[in-house]
């Protein structure tokens, strides 16, 4: 603003001052004008910019669309391709005949929503012989893929990817009538031991057995004074993620199927707690005169691991029947041996409320054994009998006819179940609270047919009985030996296969870790119950003293392998009721004459 001249006369200096404070006055109204026009600009712009934002979301988005999209053809064009070798792979391994083609493609087709076969048509009708694979792992796991892309389960958990699993192998599966048809023709025209074989083969192709995971199972023999122990860290069954846990708790009680073994199993479709069961075919057995069921294991622990089931939901009973029901499968499967877990907690396998044996094609380290003290009979001249010298107690009675075995065995059997020795800690029965008495001894039978005809039978003595010292049982796998093995020993383990926790993988490995060096040796850390390694601090600290902390790896693993082999032998021995002492022989010795059995020249 321009100040009026010095010589300006008073009245030119007020008109200038009032002309300067007027342009004053009309430059702060037009402010606020300036200011919204700047906002009015600066919001356009804003809009502009927001537009451009959008509109590039939107297309970043529609592209991301047409990759997802992309991805979702190709992910279906996949799934077909994978349908059509699925088919393939049912005709090539006999789960489906040519006739069953297109309904069994149909089947695949409508359960995973297509209309159409699209690629499928091409894999099924591939011309060029392209190789089909032993087991349907590799082909269902784009299918599994897909079918929790689409919703079919609701994750991707173990659990509901094996669901889904057996849905889509159950859609390839024979009826299981013609499964046992089938069985029975084969058996009559090529005999026994083949119908088996196919059996077992049908269990692997339709993904029941499943070898894909059985394969992971670490396996060593162990040399011990009684033979070859089997070792077998199992890998097969993997431990359940927290959401499936949290998943099976929040489930109401169901009551269908019974249990694990029923027949009802048949078909049924599982559910996040129970097994689905679509891909399992059973045979029907008549055994004693009555309904039975033969079945081969999902998680085989030696080949050919069957499962013998009562058709009732009736619990374990080891009785006279028990041995005329394993010689009468011994009789329709002389290639097999059969046997029972027994029939009380501790001593008894993991499922005592449905009747069933276990069988298979396998020779153990205990049928392998030989007896060491023979023994005779008056009432049954016909039968050899002998101690075994084995880890636990067990008589082996051997002769031609079974009707006579049957009686010699079903005699023994009540004379162990009334037995008592209490310098070896044996009594038979204890008073309950209510005074009713409580049965302690059992048996383990175990039967097979020898080349020569004859039947084999070991009996097992087994005896549940807790004490202060041992609440887990005295003939039971001891405290120290817990971090190994604190499970019962059952009738597998009884054979001499051991089947140990998955666990023992990774810590096995830690410990070689620790006595090759690659891991220090923290005693402090060990000794904190967190440390996953807190179980085996004893015996870790006992490996350090003897072998130190700088073995080779391989030295340190060969070494672990044959402490647990020596571990499970020793609880062997804790499960046997006369030890192999000087004083347990004579105990056992005593127990035998008692039973009417007299020793003879081998």
């Amino acid at each position: 603003m321009t100040e009026p001249a010095s010589g300006a006369s008073p009245s030119e200096k007020r008109a200038s001052r009032a002309r300067a404070e007027e342009l004053v006055m009309q430059a702060e109204d037009r402010a606020p004008e300036a200011r919204a026009g700047d906002r009015v600009m600066q919001a356009q712009a804003e809009d502009r910019a927001l537009i451009a934002r959008v509109k590039n979301r939107k297309m970043q988005a529609q592209t991301e669309d047409r990759m997802l999209q992309a991805q979702a053809n190709d992910q279906a064009l996949q799934t077909q391709a994978a349908i059509g070798r699925l088919v393939r792979y049912g005709l090539h391994h006999g789960l489906i005949k040519p006739a069953d083609r297109d309904w069994a493609l149909n089947a695949l087709l409508d359960l995973f929503g297509f209309t159409e076969p699209g690629a499928a048509a091409d894999t099924l009708e591939a011309s060029d012989g392209g190789r089909v694979p032993d087991e349907a792992a590799p082909i269902l796991a784009p299918l599994i893929d897909y079918g929790i892309a689409i919703g079919l389960v609701p994750d991707d958990t173990l659990t509901s990817r094996d669901l889904l699993d057996a849905r889509i192998m159950g859609l390839l599966m024979p009826r299981p009538s013609e499964t046992a048809e089938a069985f029975a023709r084969q058996s009559e025209r090529e005999g026994v031991e083949a119908a088996t074989a196919a059996f077992y083969r049908l269990n692997i192709a339709s993904n029941y057995v499943r070898m894909d995971r059985i394969r992971q199972n670490d396996y060593w023999v162990y040399e011990s004074e009684y033979g070859g122990i089997e070792i077998t860290v199992n890998l097969s069954k993997p431990e359940k993620d927290p959401r499936e846990i949290a998943r099976i708790r929040s489930l109401p009680p169901y009551g269908y199927p019974q249990c694990l073994l029923c027949p009802s199993n048949v078909g049924y479709a599982g559910r996040p707690d129970h097994p689905a069961r679509q891909n399992l075919r059973v045979l029907p057995l008549r055994l004693n005169g009555e309904d039975w069921f033969f079945q081969y294991s999902p998680y085989v622990y030696y080949n050919e691991h069957s499962i013998v089931i009562c058709a009732e939901h009736v619990p374990m009973a080891i009785t006279e029947a028990t041995f005329r029901r394993l010689f009468d499968f011994l009789d329709q499967f002389p290639h097999y041996f059969v046997g029972s877990n027994a029939d009380l907690p501790i001593v008894g396998g993991s499922i005592l409320n449905h009747d069933h044996f276990q069988a298979g094609r396998h020779t153990f380290a205990m049928e392998l054994a030989m007896t060491e003290e023979a023994y005779r009979h008056p009432d049954y001249p016909g039968i050899e009998a002998g101690i075994v010298r084995w880890p636990l107690s067990v008589i082996r009675l051997a002769g031609a006819r079974r009707e006579e075995l049957e009686e010699a065995a079903s005699a023994l059997l009540h004379a162990w179940r009334d037995y008592a020795d209490p310098s070896a800690g044996i009594l038979s029965h204890t008073a309950r609270e209510d005074g009713s008495r409580q049965p302690h001894n059992t048996i383990t039978p175990i039967a097979r047919r020898k080349a020569d005809g004859r039947y084999e039978l070991d009996l097992v003595l087994r005896n549940n009985r807790t004490s202060a010292e041992h609440p887990d049982g005295i003939f039971h796998p001891h405290r120290h030996l817990h971090h190994i093995k604190k499970e019962n020993i059952g009738l597998i383990e009884v054979m001499g296969l051991a089947v140990l926790p998955g666990r023992l993988k990774r810590e096995l490995g830690r410990i070689a870790a620790i006595l090759s060096g690659r891991e220090s040796y923290d005693q402090e850390a060990l000794a904190d119950p967190g440390n996953p390694l807190h179980k085996h601090a004893f015996w870790i600290e006992a490996l350090v003293k003897a072998h130190g902390t700088a073995l080779r790896e391989a030295d340190a693993e060969r070494l672990l392998k044959e402490e647990v082999g020596r571990k499970f032998t020793e609880v062997l021995c804790c499960a046997g009721v006369f030890k192999r002492s000087e004083a347990g022989r004579a105990a056992f010795a005593a127990f035998a004459e008692s039973a009417g059995w007299r020793r003879s020249p081998a």
